[in-house]
């Protein structure tokens, strides 16, 4: 299974970017690549061009599962085996969706297997980034029986 995060947005190189970076590089378990999108026009361009620009970063045949604080909150070891239960399926594209300031349209929302919520706070979206990048390592960790996710 492979994995693709695409958020609405550029973090350049931002302190989250490198968070990021470090945890996708850490990650074996499944492929995992980071794909930022701006929609056309600029900034403040509002919900819809932003879902345009992200449904055009989801391949073919994806499974997408989208961030949205109204979406279904999973602790880790849930996380962790509802992606080991995709990857058996076998899904072979999953694809994580990030909106932006407005979040996302119901458009995606309805398009998606899952709606995840990463708790009843408010995060900025970069760092919600890093959050599901550190949320994937732990779930690799936690079906490979490391102690991380216990330490």
């Amino acid at each position: 299974m492979r994995i693709r995060i695409a958020a609405v947005g550029r973090s350049r190189r931002s302190p989250e970017a490198a968070l990021c970076a470090t945890y996708i590089q850490r990650i074996h378990t499944w492929p995992v690549e980071m794909t930022e999108v701006e929609a056309k026009g600029g900034r403040n361009v509002g919900s819809v061009a932003e879902a345009a620009a992200l449904r055009a970063a989801v391949p073919p045949q994806s499974t997408i599962v989208c961030l949205d604080a109204g979406g279904k909150a999973l602790d880790s070891v849930q996380f962790a085996r509802q992606l080991d239960k995709w990857a058996v399926e076998p899904v072979r594209q999953l694809v994580f969706l990030i909106g932006g300031a407005d979040g996302l349209t119901d458009d995606l929302l309805n398009s998606a297997r899952l709606c995840l919520s990463l708790g009843e706070m408010t995060w900025p979206h970069k760092l919600a980034r890093v959050m599901l990048v550190e949320q994937l390592y732990r779930a690799q960790q936690i079906l490979a029986g490391h102690p991380y996710h216990r330490a």
